[in-house]
């Protein structure tokens, strides 16, 4: 386990979050949702943050973009590069300029995506190399362009549960040096690569993962999670690490957690 050192995160506020149509397998239009709560706990997942030390910072949500809260689908953000997103829905689509503008308006070297790419969804800092995970939203083509714009090795990562279409929906960087992930989450190969990588991993239950635990945001020391992961929760503070359980239900009944509404801008 690493130092915990302040972050510094991009969220969006859900003042538009809504379920009214249907892209992963977690959205159910015909289903109620609540606006107001999902605003609610969102603000507990950003004052979580606020009061671990790390730095907050937010872009204008903008009408009729309903999963723009999903930060973490903005952009790709390490040594100050900026590689920009490309979704794969149409619906989506507008998030990936507004995202674009933000970092150039800060000051960051910003390069366009050639293929289709859901930024930290499926492009994951751990120690010295990306994970990258591909075969439901970002393309296999899009690995060697992140390769290029960073200079890492990047790891591919084969996902084949559709439940588990982001890398972050299957998989969190712990710290530099090790991982949590849901195994049945990956293809055979992809299983052995995450095995010989990080033989000290923590291992998440299928129970765990369909409450999106595995959709965490660690610090190195703290580990930001929902509450209802309980077993995983337990296997991490047994590992060594400090755990903050938080309640997104509402927000993921569109498929996300507390990663996919935080995006790490790493300078």
């Amino acid at each position: 386990m690493t130092t915990a050192a302040p972050r510094r995160y991009l969220m969006c506020r859900p003042t538009h979050f809504a379920v009214t149509y249907r892209i992963n397998p977690w959205m159910d239009p015909t289903a109620p949702y609540d606006n107001a709560l999902a605003v609610s706990q969102w603000e507990t997942l950003r004052r979580t943050f606020l009061g671990l030390g790390h730095t907050v910072e937010l872009i204008e949500p903008l009408p009729g973009l309903p999963d723009m809260v999903f930060a973490a689908n903005g952009a790709t953000v390490v040594d100050g590069k900026v590689l920009a997103v490309q979704f794969r829905d149409a619906e989506r689509a507008d998030e990936a300029p507004a995202y674009k503008a933000w970092f150039e308006n800060a000051g960051f070297p910003v390069f366009d995506s050639k293929h289709t790419n859901e930024g930290e969804g499926d492009i994951l800092l751990a120690g010295d190399v990306l994970l990258a995970g591909t075969g439901f939203r970002t393309a296999h083509a899009a690995h060697a362009q992140t390769q290029e714009v960073f200079g890492r090795p990047v790891i591919s990562l084969q996902l084949v549960d559709p439940a588990y279409y982001h890398l972050d929906t299957a998989l969190c960087v712990l710290d530099e040096r090790n991982i949590a992930y849901l195994p049945s989450a990956f293809s055979p190969g992809s299983q052995e690569v995450l095995r010989r990588l990080f033989p000290d991993a923590v291992l998440a239950t299928p129970a765990d993962a369909e409450v999106l635990g595995l959709n965490a945001v660690s610090d190195g020391r703290t580990v930001v999670l929902p509450v209802q992961a309980t077993e995983l929760t337990a296997a991490l503070q047994a590992a060594g690490y400090e755990t903050v359980g938080v309640d997104v239900s509402e927000l993921r009944k569109a498929g996300g957690g507390p990663k996919c509404c935080t995006l790490e801008v790493r300078s």
